[in-house]
């Protein structure tokens, strides 16, 4: 009778261990998954403004782990009533941030999401909400960078004329070449800064095109922006010209001839509007990234040799554009 009792014993304690596991168990929720979809006008491997995004958002999730931060993309949606589409069906599905990564979206996006009041949208480059709750907005400081290539640009340039070749005059892409224009100008008076706009963000022929009829005109140096660049760096590359990039890193396109880079950390000001929706505030806000905060990073190429002075002419720009000494867009 001992034993039974002994037996009897264990087994109540064992059945009580195992309820106690078992309520364990129940009470452990699986984590919150925040989850975001991006449209975007060009390839996610575009070395320009899509990529810029695309890293952003690979960037974010590297840091939170996938099992608590996911996206998905549509990427060269060139047609704005397929990305307007396509914003519509990701609302439907109830993902928590809808990014229109592109100025081309705004009208769709305005349509779009009063119908969809507890799901984030976002656009840009521009700082335009449209007044409503849950659109937030991002632009890119893009003339900061901008006037620091171009102080490098006019201290490299034997022949004194350099060229830009850009997309439309609008947006991220005009402050650039008004910011280069100015730091050219602002360092060599009697530099000739010639720009191209060829009226298309994405036709690498027209870019080649535009990058040769510079070069023809005794260009030395050349920068660009938009996905289109591509064409205009390949022409660079076969005429030994120097090339400054912006928006991505264009490094590996041509490591010979490529200065630096102006690059695009979008994850600066994503992660403020993640953790505001996380909040339940849902848009209303625009979004600065700048040389200050972090979100516009001047990249130096490792493989191209960069006179000191140049480099110590160029970090003094940033550090006068971040104490507001030096007004990029005089």
């Amino acid at each position: 009778m001992k034993h039974l009792g002994k037996i009897l014993i264990l087994l109540t304690v064992a059945v009580m261990l195992l309820a106690g596991c078992g309520g364990g168990e129940e009470e452990v929720a699986a984590p919150e998954v925040f989850r975001v979809a991006v449209v975007m006008p060009s390839a996610i491997n575009d070395l320009a403004f899509s990529q810029s995004m695309y890293d952003a958002l690979s960037a974010i999730q590297a840091e939170r782990g996938a099992d608590k931060f996911e996206f998905v993309y549509s990427e060269s949606m060139f047609v704005v009533d397929d990305a307007a589409a396509a914003i519509r069906d990701y609302a439907s599905q109830g993902y928590n941030l809808i990014i229109a990564h592109g100025s081309q979206y705004g009208s769709s996006l305005q349509e779009i999401a009063p119908e969809f009041p507890e799901t984030s949208f976002a656009w840009g480059t521009t700082v335009d909400t449209f007044g409503l709750d849950n659109v937030f907005a991002y632009e890119a400081r893009a003339e900061e960078g901008g006037y620091v290539m171009g102080v490098m640009a006019a201290m490299l340039s034997e022949s004194g004329i350099v060229g830009v070749v850009g997309p439309i005059e609008t947006g991220d892409a005009k402050l650039y070449v008004d910011g280069f224009t100015a730091g050219v100008t602002a360092t060599k008076g009697e530099a000739q800064v010639n720009a191209n706009w060829i009226g298309s963000f994405s036709d690498v022929a027209l870019a080649s095109e535009a990058a040769q009829t510079h070069i023809g005109a005794g260009a030395d140096i050349l920068t660009g922006t938009a996905q289109m660049v591509v064409g205009a760096i390949g022409v660079a590359e076969e005429n030994g010209v120097l090339w400054f990039g912006t928006q991505s890193s264009q490094t590996s396109l041509a490591p010979s001839i490529v200065v630096a880079n102006q690059v695009y950390r979008w994850e600066v000001v994503l992660k403020e509007m993640i953790s505001l929706i996380e909040g339940q505030t849902y848009g209303g806000q625009s979004f600065l990234i700048t040389l200050e905060n972090g979100g516009l990073e001047v990249e130096f190429n490792s493989a191209y040799a960069l006179p000191d002075e140049v480099k110590t002419a160029a970090q003094a720009a940033i550090d006068g554009i971040v104490d507001g000494s030096i007004d990029p867009l005089p």
